[in-house]
């Protein structure tokens, strides 16, 4: 089932004085994002993502085109109920607590009482700021603002996670603790679409992905299938090569690559493969590695996104 299904979605913004000056965002993408899923929304700056992201969430009314989520056309009160959203540079009032921004959140979607309590110290926690609960924004760090603004997010138990580049200003160990979190609301049964410029965390963690260039789709599916399970390149590394066998190699038409005193021999069919392993074998050299190269996301990604 497609939870969010858009369709010839658009935006045109109109600029200047007497705005008569058209700027296309968005030029009439269609994608899905299938319930249970995790996926990813990529593209260089200027792309359209955010534009996309706020069609999504009604922030701003598209020029043409719709989206159905959870079964319902947009605008729909009863759709946005069920979504969690971290924007990209969220604001929080530099007086404001962590605390009392997820409880904020939490009223705004309907919590009170004990469950409002709970559930905003578990979002905290969760998030890593529980120990910051009660510090005044304006003395948190960008990171620290981050995780309080997911813990918003997350505070109601939605449905479906939109994040617009939820990595943004974290540590290293800040964000392997939020894609573990993305993981963990995925496998409860939570629907996750975000975008990011940090394609090895897609890669990582998506089940689709989609890539606009200039408020275009140039690609859209499962990850597997995009990036395909081909062979691109495999890397020999030998060692105790006799200068015979070097030379052979050359001769051969392989172009052996010295590195940090092993000897590397880039070939690109299996049948070269074979042919170098048998003549190291025979030439009593010591095979240290064997390792073929696939097709990465940044090969998809600056293919289709230039």
């Amino acid at each position: 089932m497609a939870l969010i299904d858009v369709r010839n979605l658009a935006k045109t913004y109109r600029t200047g004085l007497f705005r008569k000056t058209s700027v296309v965002a968005v030029k009439g993408i269609t994608f899905q994002v299938k319930e249970g899923t995790i996926a990813g929304f990529l593209g260089p700056n200027g792309s359209g993502k955010t534009t996309t992201i706020k069609m999504l969430l009604g922030l701003i009314a598209p020029t043409r085109g719709e989206v159905t989520m959870f079964g319902e056309r947009l605008p729909s009160v009863g759709a946005r109920a069920r979504v969690g959203f971290l924007p990209e540079n969220p604001y929080v009032y530099p007086y404001l607590t962590p605390r009392e921004l997820v409880e904020t959140s939490g009223r705004l979607s309907g919590l009170t009482g004990r469950e409002l309590t709970q559930r905003t110290r578990e979002s905290l926690e969760r998030t890593g700021v529980l120990y910051a609960a009660d510090r005044e924004a304006r003395r948190l760090s960008k990171g620290m603002l981050q995780r309080a603004s997911l813990a918003a997010a997350l505070v109601a138990g939605p449905e479906l996670l939109i994040l617009d580049e939820p990595m943004s200003g974290l540590d290293p160990v800040g964000r392997k603790e939020v894609r573990d979190l993305i993981v963990s609301e995925a496998r409860a049964g939570r629907t996750i679409f975000f975008s990011t410029h940090i394609l090895s965390d897609v890669e990582s963690l998506c089940d689709e992905v989609v890539i606009l260039r200039s408020g275009e789709v140039v690609e859209s599916g499962h990850i597997h299938e995009l990036l395909g399970g081909e062979v691109l390149r495999t890397d020999i590394t030998l060692a105790e090569v006799s200068p015979d066998l070097h030379e052979a190699l050359r001769t051969e038409g392989f172009v052996p690559e010295e590195r940090l005193g092993h000897l590397v021999v880039r070939v690109t069919s299996d049948d070269a493969v074979r042919e170098v392993l048998t003549r190291s074998l025979a030439a009593h050299a010591r095979i240290v590695e064997v390792a073929p190269h696939r097709q990465t996301l940044e090969d998809v990604f600056m293919r289709t996104a230039r």
